[in-house]
């Protein structure tokens, strides 16, 4: 690859650009949701209704992990996108050294901690006699590879922005693909149940993590490992945190609604209603990773068009990226409402005659109806969030984050489901994504103003 490639993120036409960098974002992107999926789908066949159940409970830890790696990554990202649209390309390489640097002392953290205390955790998570054994033996496995996890997330993350989009697409295809591979010869063939899934997950972000470091050690690469640039440097590990603290917020936030939401559900219909979420929140996924995917092709083309202070391409890739998340999002609306039993079905084995199977289609069935009733909305959301955070806003972007979940669904949690049951906490969603989008729009006319009309008072980081 030409060395001067990531500069035409300042010449090429918009749509151009954003298909380059988010076709392979969204490819890898919803391939990594595919993880979540497949490792439902085949425990569900190959376990039981209970193993969905008790991976559904370990979802806010993951989350939680997920929330360290993702906070470097995005983070540093969007630092080097905007350095190298100053022409800065020594200050991207350092940026690139502190990823790795804090994805293993974060990651080294997180392990200790998260293992020392696993079963006081998913006893707060929901888990019951019946869940907690299986989230014990799926997480410890899990956990133990955090470091693999979050090294291997912040290097795709610096990969894509540092001009190989096509190549981090290809990193996190390999590990997907190998997770299907694995799965069902550890599960069925194996017989190692949720800890089989556990194994083929860390060892497909092994491998990927593998091809990302011979990329970053190769002379050849853009950017690449040199010995001077693993030094910690305060200033530049603030800017990293700060701007990589809403994604981390969020994730955060999220981990925190879903204790509710399993401790509501847990209250109002067991195992088999915790079983249903963790259905729903796998379908509600894989449309919100194709978002994600926009949002990250988004990324590099805002970060050096806004470094380089050409603000009316900022915002038309930020109008065609809203479009096409919108356009997704109603993809997975309609979804909910036309086919709910139908993708119930794909998780559990209903021909066996059991009946807890057979409850939990039913429940999610109902929760995907309602569950995605503002999908649409939810698009437009996330990319705004995401295009604060990308101009070097973190606040903003922190307090957008931090609405939906906790100034609007969690007080929402706490109310509806007492009078309502289970369908209180199901309509709690979309009421809090019209709310939170509502605001999201507010916030976003304020800032396109300010870059139409006042462009000179525009500071870039």
């Amino acid at each position: 690859m030409s060395k001067q490639t990531p500069l035409s993120l300042g010449t090429d036409s918009i749509p151009k650009l954003l298909t380059r960098y988010a076709i392979p974002a969204i490819v890898a992107m919803t391939s990594s949701s595919l993880y979540h999926i497949v490792d439902s789908i085949f425990l569900g066949h190959g376990v039981g209704a209970l193993a969905i159940s008790s991976l559904a409970l370990t979802l806010p830890l993951m989350n939680i992990a997920a929330a360290f790696g993702t906070m470097v990554g995005i983070g540093a990202s969007a630092l080097i996108s905007i350095r190298l649209g100053q022409g800065n390309r020594r200050r991207a390489e350092q940026i690139l050294g502190h990823v790795v640097l804090l994805c293993l002392i974060i990651g080294s953290v997180f392990t200790v901690t998260t293992l020392t205390f696993l079963d006081p955790i998913l006893i707060l998570f929901g888990a019951s006699d019946a869940t907690i054994g299986y989230a014990r033996d799926f997480m410890t496995i899990i956990l133990s590879g955090t470091i693999v996890t979050h090294v291997y997330l912040g290097l795709n993350e610096v990969l894509r922005s540092s001009g190989y989009p096509k190549k981090a697409m290809a990193v996190v295809l390999t590990s997907v693909l190998l997770n299907c591979a694995l799965n069902p010869l550890f599960i069925f063939v194996f017989k190692w149940g949720v800890q089989g899934s556990a194994a083929a997950t860390l060892i497909s972000q092994t491998t990927a993590l593998t091809i990302s470091l011979s990329h970053f050690a190769s002379k050849k690469s853009f950017l690449h490992f040199k010995r001077s640039i693993f030094t910690l440097k305060a200033r530049i590990v603030g800017r990293i945190l700060s701007i990589g603290l809403a994604p981390f917020l969020l994730y955060v936030c999220a981990s925190v609604v879903v204790i509710f939401v399993n401790k509501a559900l847990r209250d109002n219909g067991g195992d088999v209603a915790i079983g249903a979420y963790g259905i729903i929140n796998r379908v509600a996924l894989l449309f919100t990773m194709i978002v994600g995917g926009l949002n990250q092709g988004m990324q590099p083309i805002v970060g050096f068009n806004f470094g380089a202070r050409h603000f009316d391409r900022v915002l038309k890739v930020l109008r065609l990226t809203i479009f096409c998340a919108v356009g997704v999002m109603t993809v997975g609306f309609l979804v909910s409402q036309l086919l709910p039993r139908e993708v119930a079905m794909l998780f559990v084995d209903t021909t066996v005659g059991d009946t807890t199977a057979e409850q939990m289609v039913a429940v999610a069935a109902q929760g995907l109806r309602l569950v995605l009733l503002m999908a649409p909305l939810v698009g437009f959301q996330m990319v705004t969030s995401s295009f604060f955070q990308y101009i070097g806003k973190p606040r903003k972007a922190i307090f957008l984050s931090l609405t939906r979940q906790m100034l609007f669904l969690l007080p929402l949690l706490l109310i509806l489901p007492p009078r309502l049951g289970i369908t209180g906490v199901w309509i709690s969603m979309p009421i809090a994504d019209l709310t939170a989008s509502l605001l999201t729009g507010t916030l976003l006319i304020f800032q396109i103003r300010q870059l139409r009309s006042h462009p000179d008072a525009v500071t870039c980081i």
